[in-house]
This record gives C-alpha cells, structure tokens and sequence, in this order.
C-alpha cells in the first residue's frame, strides 16, 4: 500500500508540476510584456517579504502531520479530530497574528522597496499581498489529514485546476486591461476557492472529521506538538533567511529592477525545484509510515535507494539549467534578460545543493526531528545573511548567491549526519560522507563533460541550440550514471522496479 500510493502521489505530481512548469512560463511572458520588469520585481519582492510572515506559522502543520501518522495506522479517529480541532484553532490565531504583524511592516514598505515609478499605490499592494497569504491560512488545515493519508495526489489534483483557472482569468485580464490590481484580486479568490474545494474533499473522504463531538487533545501529544514547533520555529527563520532574503539583499543593494532580471531564473529554477519537491513531499508520509515500524536497517535501505533516485535527477537537473538556460530564456523572453555566466554557475551549485539534501531531508521531518537541531538553522542562516551582504559588495548579484552556497554546508557537514545518519539508521559520519561522495563525482562529470560539448557543437539558430543542448543534457548524465552505477544494488532495484510496471502494463 505504502508503495502504490507513493507511485500514485509521485505521478500526479509530476504532470501537475509539468502543467504548472508550462502555465509559469506563459504568465512570466505575458507579464512582462504587458506590464514590465519593474512590476515583476516589485511582485517578487513581495512574495519574499510575505513569506517571512509565514515564518509565523512556526511549523505547526508539520508537527501535527507527523502526530497524525500514528494514529492514522492505528484507525484512532478520535484523537484524529482532536488534532484537526487544534490544528484549526492554531491556524485562525496565526492567521489573525500574521494580519497584525503585516500591518506593522507598512511604515517601511518605502525603505524596502526603494524607487519606483509604478502609478499604483505600494501599500494598497502590499495588502492586498498581505490579504492572499491571511487567506490562505483560514481553510488549509484540512488538508493535513490528506497529507498524512498519503493522498497527496488528491491536493495535487485540486492546486492544477486552481493553476489553470487562476492563470487563464489573470492573463485574459493583463492582455485586455493590463490592470495589476485585478490580477491581485484573482490570485486572492481563487486562492480561497482552492481552500474551500480541498475543505470540501476532506470532509467527504473522512466525514467523522465533521463531529462536533470532540474530546480535548491528549496533554502528552498536545506537550509533544509544543516541544517540535520551538524547534520548528528555529528552522522556519533559517529557511526563510537563507532561501527568503535573496531577493530583499538584491533589492537593497542592487535595485528592484535587478529583482526582475533574477526572477526570470527563479522561475525556472523554482519549477524544477517545485516538480521535485513534489515527488519527495509525495513520499514523506510513507517514510513516517516506515520509521513507525522502527526497522533501521529497513530504513536505510529505503534512504539509500531514495538517495539514488534523488541525486540522479539532480545530477541531470542541474546539468540541464547550466547548458540549457541561457538559450532558453533568449526565445522565451529575449536575450537583454541573460544574467551574467557566474551567476549562473553560483545558482546551479545552489540549486544542486539543495536538491541533493532533499533525501535526508525528508526522512528528518517524517520522523519529526525538529527540536533536537533547531539552532543549526541559525547559524546556517547568520553565516548566509553575513556573507552575502560582504560578497554582494564585491561580486555583485553573484556573491548574493555565493553566500548562500557557503551557509548551506553547514547541514551538509554537521546537521545530517549528527541527526539523521545516527538516529535513524545507527550509522556514522564516515558512512555519510561514503554515501554521497560517489554521487558528487557522478554529478560534476556529468556537468563538465555535457557543458564542453554543448559548447564545442554551436548552431546560429537558437531553437535549434536549445534542442541540441537537451539532447546533449539527456544523454551524457544519463550514461555517465549508468556507467558508474549499473552495478549498484539501487539500480537494480529501479530496473526491477520499471520491469515489473511494465509487465503490468
């Protein structure tokens, strides 16, 4: 069951993200057009000011997805809506927290964004931003019980129409009125629609979450949920610092327009990330499935052919941004949005580092490993905000990133070997470093190898660049891989694994 279900969530996944990968490009295009660089830096400025608001949300919902695994595998409907009901309450207070917080932060909206010449009002923006993000928190804690479910898919399947319908309406409107304003306003009501659908889904699938009859929360479970959101709390401010502050550093220090130029990239790095995250966010409550049976052995055995799958799809990923973006973003949006080669070698090396983790990652948070590292993710974020504040003085837009490179070994060095490795498999910091060391070289010469021959074979017509290069991208990593790990216990697994799919087909 655990295995059905993780293929199902991982195939919904990937065709909504390739839906969303599809409909993102078609929106950032017209955007642009119709409205400009400076609207699409001020949008993403925004987005990272509002996203540090849900640092608020201090992982609540991840706390109580994984106090909700064991008494789903034990069919304890009871405490079951003993944590919806909580869960409920805790959101509408963060929801009512983070209106109030977000009034607060308009005094400065002048110093944040700085210079701009936009008719409209910052501040009207900004709350109607501000509106999106308090909305979003009054209907969303239901899908928790689908998550823990292992009925991801389920969500998936609602966020595509949402992202089709959304889009639609917001590039009619741009096209047709070039109003900023209304295509706000949509975001905020379909946002709310989306809600309400997954609401409704919920209730359907698992009616007893509907009793008004509910007992009050275990004092224990209710003392455990606590005990992870402090620690939650530390890793909500170190992501936020060190994935959430590009953007405003850019901003402050090299201008909004220069915001504009770097989310053209975001974009797309942001969607392959989004496709990928997907498939692991799809897996991780079968792993909290899997760490309740408390097997180690069992366990790392899961991880390692998880780490498998993981690092050769980054391998490739990655791969493909550094010989494929340049090309791309010349067709789709014009070749005066190129960024400047390192810049896009520090967001490749970023992008890989943190795909590369997402394995670890992802058995961490099943196992609801929260408190016991939660100041790791403030240092990682003091290294991050330090050293990109010294090197965006010297590099420019690329120290930015090479600040945020160098914060991120600090989970790569001490944070999972010290609280994944060992507590979950009983396995050492040597063994860790002997697990991701093969998958290091496997990458680097896949990347080097493809970049050398994407350049030695050069074409006048850009698409026809793009389609040699993809080429190129698809087959170099994918024999380099092979090469390398054809003889690995991992990839006998996924070669059985496809042979049976496709006997049952």
């Amino acid at each position: 069951m655990r295995s059905t279900n993780s293929i199902k969530n991982v195939i919904v996944a990937a065709i909504m993200n390739g839906i969303t990968i599809i409909i993102g490009f078609v929106a950032q295009r017209v955007f642009i057009q119709t409205l400009g660089t400076e609207y699409l830096g001020i949008n993403g400025l925004f987005t990272n000011i509002l996203s540090m608001l849900g640092i608020i949300e201090l992982g609540l919902g991840s706390a109580i997805i994984y106090h909700l695994y064991k008494p789903i595998a034990e069919e304890n409907n009871e405490e079951i809506k003993s944590l919806m009901l909580f869960y409920k309450i805790g959101y509408r207070v963060i929801g009512f927290i983070i209106a109030v917080i977000g009034l607060f932060v308009i005094p400065f909206l002048p110093v944040i964004v700085g210079k701009v010449t936009i008719p409209e009002n910052i501040i009207y923006i900004y709350l109607l931003f501000l509106m999106d993000i308090v909305a979003s928190h009054l209907l969303t804690y239901k899908r928790s019980i689908l998550y823990a479910n292992q009925k991801t898919y389920v969500i998936n399947l609602v966020h595509i129409g949402y992202l089709i319908i959304m889009n639609v309406i917001q590039l009619i409107l741009l096209v047709s009125t070039q109003n900023y304003i209304l295509y706000l306003w949509i975001k905020i009501i379909c946002r709310i629609l989306e809600n309400i659908a997954i609401t409704l889904i919920a209730n359907h699938m698992y009616a007893y979450i509907k009793d008004k009859q509910v007992k009050p929360l275990d004092t224990k479970v209710r003392k455990s949920i606590f005990t992870k959101v402090r620690g939650l709390i530390y890793h909500k401010i170190g992501t936020f610092i060190v994935l959430g502050t590009d953007n405003i550093i850019i901003s402050s220090f090299l201008g909004v327009v220069t915001v504009g130029l770097y989310s053209n990239y975001n974009l797309i790095i942001q969607s392959l990330n989004n496709l990928f995250s997907q498939v692991f966010t799809s897996i991780t409550a079968s792993v909290g499935n899997l760490l309740v049976e408390n097997d180690k052995r069992k366990s790392y055995q899961v991880y390692k052919k998880i780490l498998f799958f993981n690092s050769w799809i980054y391998a490739l990923a990655s791969t493909g941004l550094l010989c494929v973006i340049e090309p791309f973003v010349a067709v789709w949006i014009g070749k005066e949005y190129i960024l400047a080669f390192g810049v896009l070698i520090m967001l490749v090396i970023n992008f890989y580092l943190q795909g590369i983790r997402k394995t670890a990652n992802t058995f961490k948070e099943a196992a609801g490993i929260f408190y016991e590292d939660r100041f790791v993710p403030l240092w990682e974020s003091l290294i991050n905000i330090i050293a990109s504040i010294i090197l965006v003085k010297l590099f420019g837009l690329m120290g930015v990133f090479m600040g945020t490179v160098i914060s991120t070994f600090v989970l790569f060095f001490y944070s999972y070997p010290k609280y994944v490795y060992k507590p979950l498999f009983e396995r050492s910091s040597k063994q860790y470093v002997m697990d991701y060391i093969p998958y290091l070289v496997g990458t680097m010469l896949s990347i080097i190898i493809t970049y050398i021959a994407t350049s030695w074979i050069q074409v006048d017509n850009t698409i026809l660049q793009i389609v040699i290069n993809v080429i190129l991208v698809i087959m170099i990593p994918n024999l380099i891989h092979l090469l390398l790990f054809h003889k690995t216990e991992e990839f006998r697994y996924y070669k059985g694994l496809f042979k049976k799919i496709g006997k049952k087909k």
